[in-house]
């Protein structure tokens, strides 16, 4: 038996296109011999479509999708997921479902099992688990098709009661057909081996594994689609980051060692550079927008925001703007300058000092004579805001954010200044990591001018200012930060690492009190496995720590 791997990249409610991508798969399979060909997840509505779910006219459509697929099913069988509707009167209303497709017609419903609700997934919200266990058999084969997490449940810690394959197994199936909707995470990729692995070696299966790929809002499919024999080793695996398409025989797969697959290690760094650039490239493209601005201060977080988007949109559809005011050192304008030019960038130059002066003089009685503070240096930050969102909106660019995630964390930014933004490209990484991507940049050559590298870093809103004025080094600072937010340890935990006692209180009671700048930022793309956004819910006004 023949069965192709379809690793697309599908747009959330765009019926037209992902279907057209469907029917493709289709037809390339039956022209090449295919038995069955294998989507992702929800690959008819693309993946997560949240809230459209309680929309019965979004479910029709997805209905009507599959049902004009199906047509074309007819020679070469196809398994596609979908959204579906719950007969029963008790529980929710949906199903999240896999069709399997042949002879033209829906040959059956599978529906998933283990249903996450944590993190980023909500999928309880919309779905009823599934109950009922059978296994399709099409050409002699018996087939466990399952839905992602259903795979899931192998770990030492099991987060469910039912193992979907326990169920299945005594049904003798001949192999394991899984349709995903895993995001990306700079961890995820050895995590999710080890899962597939697991299962393929503890139930003697031979594994068929299809994943998206492409970027759906802050949430980004790194793709990596693969097969495994029933030993759990790796026979093959998709792109990364691309759409792709592959063909594989079951019975070399599952009676012949991996010859062909040479397993390259995935470096941490590059994956997390592709994945911003993917979700870059798929924001712009999927709300129809080609062109960028962003404000270029000659700082490691915009050099490194512009080069990200001038590799995903094209460098002459990133608008560089530099606005120095009356702190901005010479050599900051300087490398923003050669930086553009690296990068062949339109960039234009505005001081910011006649309009921050006027906001200055008109405020002057109301401000009462009190001592200059952060109220002026955020005024500096405000007006460039101001100035940035009035060429957004005058040339239908959409302004990049350029926070990294270290600032985000504890605040050091200013609302509806340097916060502004309809997409925060680094907002989920940290300012070390900043400094590793930049060095993957200039790999080959010098991109990212090096002075911008190596100089300390300053947010240039008074005389000698330096980041290390208000926060530890970011070494220090970013470890604490991990801890906390990706690991989730508390303070005595941290403290007992060798951390100074003030220091975590203080760094922890600055991220919990500055939730409510978060609630207030663009959409992040995330590239951890605990961002900032939809997977991280916290309250504004709590004490905790604060």
């Amino acid at each position: 038996m023949k069965i192709a791997l379809a690793q697309n990249n599908y747009h959330i409610g765009n019926f037209e296109s992902n279907i057209s991508k469907i029917i493709k798969g289709i037809k390339q399979s039956e022209k090449e011999g295919v038995d069955i060909v294998v989507f992702s997840e929800l690959a008819i509505s693309g993946y997560p479509p949240r809230d459209f779910l309680e929309f019965k006219d979004f479910v029709e459509q997805c209905l009507s999708a599959v049902n004009t697929i199906a047509e074309y099913c007819t020679n070469t069988a196809a398994v596609v997921g979908l959204p579906t509707f719950n007969p029963n009167e008790k529980g929710k209303s949906l199903y999240n479902s896999a069709a399997f497709l042949a002879n033209g017609k829906i040959m059956s419903i599978i529906n998933k099992t283990l249903l996450p609700n944590y993190d980023v997934f909500d999928e309880y919200r919309y779905f009823e688990p599934n109950t009922v266990f059978n296994i399709v058999e099409y050409k002699g084969v018996k087939l466990a098709i399952t839905i992602c997490e259903d795979l899931w449940n192998v770990q030492d810690n099991p987060l469910y009661n039912v193992i979907p394959m326990d169920e299945l197994i005594s049904q003798n199936p001949d192999v394991i057909i899984n349709i995903a909707a895993s995001p990306f995470n700079y961890h995820q990729t050895k995590v999710r081996k080890e899962i597939l692995k697991k299962n393929a070696s503890q139930y003697n299966l031979p594994l068929f594994y299809v994943n998206h790929v492409g970027a759906q809002t802050e949430l980004l499919f790194d793709g990596g689609s693969l097969v495994m024999n029933s030993k759990g080793e790796i026979a093959d695996e998709l792109k990364y980051f691309e759409e792709d398409f592959k063909i594989f025989d079951l019975d070399e797969v599952n009676n012949s060692p991996p010859t062909n697959y040479n397993a390259s290690e995935r470096i941490e760094i590059a994956d997390i550079h592709d994945a911003l650039v993917m979700g870059i490239r798929n924001y712009f493209q999927k709300l129809g927008f080609t062109k960028a601005i962003l404000g270029l201060s000659g700082g490691i977080d915009s050099a490194l925001t512009a080069a990200l988007a001038a590799e995903a949109l094209g460098n002459e559809n990133v608008y560089n703007v530099l606005l120095p005011s009356r702190y901005s050192s010479c050599h900051s304008v300087d490398d923003s300058i050669q930086l553009a030019k690296n990068l062949n960038m339109p960039n234009e130059i505005i001081n910011i000092e006649e309009a921050f002066n006027s906001f200055e003089h008109l405020l002057k009685p109301y401000f009462k004579n009190l001592p200059t503070d952060v109220s002026e240096e955020n005024l500096q930050s405000r007006t460039r805001g101001v100035i940035l969102m009035a060429l957004s909106n005058k040339f239908g660019y959409i302004l990049l954010n350029t926070s990294n995630k270290s600032e985000a964390a504890v605040g050091y930014g200013t609302l509806y200044g340097d916060m502004n933004g309809g997409l925060s490209v680094i907002g989920d990484v940290y300012k070390t990591q900043a400094y590793e991507l930049a060095r993957y940049i200039n790999r080959e050559k010098e991109i990212i001018p090096e002075n911008i590298i190596t100089k300390p870093p300053s947010a240039e809103l008074r005389h000698n200012q330096k980041d290390s004025d208000s926060l530890p080094d970011y070494d220090i600072l970013d470890e604490i930060l991990y801890q906390y937010i990706e690991k989730r340890k508390g303070p005595k935990e941290i403290t007992a690492m060798g951390f100074d006692p003030a220091l975590v209180a203080r760094i922890l009671k600055l991220v919990n009190t500055n939730e409510y700048k978060r609630h207030q930022t663009p959409p992040m793309l995330r590239v951890s496995n605990k961002a900032f956004g939809m997977g991280r819910r916290m309250p504004i006004v709590a004490k905790y720590l604060g």
